[in-house]
């Protein structure tokens, strides 16, 4: 049996779902109930493996207090691009580890050793490039 593919479009919505649920530090057992679902419906959801129906949408967009739009932003407007890959930031993001790090980054208080954290991820990053 053929794996089913998912929809570009669903991809990016359950995208914008992960990235605000986890910038509220919302789990996604949290989201579920408020939903009245289970954290794996959640999951699939944000994975874009099933499609989010316009009222359940909706109340996504309720709970997380957000505009329904803000999970079509970066769409092109005709839909003709079928390419709706996150932008980097929005990747990094939406990754357990790119949050977990962008909020340790922001709890640093003094902006002396912040810049020398950047440079090191920045030398890192510059080194793992060359290799």
């Amino acid at each position: 049996m053929p794996k089913k593919q998912t929809n570009p479009i669903d991809v990016q919505v359950g995208n914008r779902v992960r990235i605000r649920r986890m910038l509220i530090g919302m789990s996604q057992e949290h989201l579920g109930d408020q939903l009245g679902l289970t954290f794996q419906q959640v999951q699939k959801y944000e994975r874009g493996i099933n499609r989010i129906g316009a009222g359940r949408l909706y109340d996504v967009a309720r709970i997380l207090n957000v505009p329904v739009n803000f999970f079509y932003g970066g769409l092109p407007p005709d839909g003709n691009e079928t390419d709706v890959s996150l932008p980097p930031v929005m990747a990094f993001m939406s990754s357990g580890e790119g949050h977990k790090l962008a909020g340790a980054y922001m709890k640093i208080k003094d902006t002396r050793l912040r810049k020398r954290v950047l440079d090191l991820v920045m030398a890192l990053a510059a080194d793992d490039e060359q290799n």
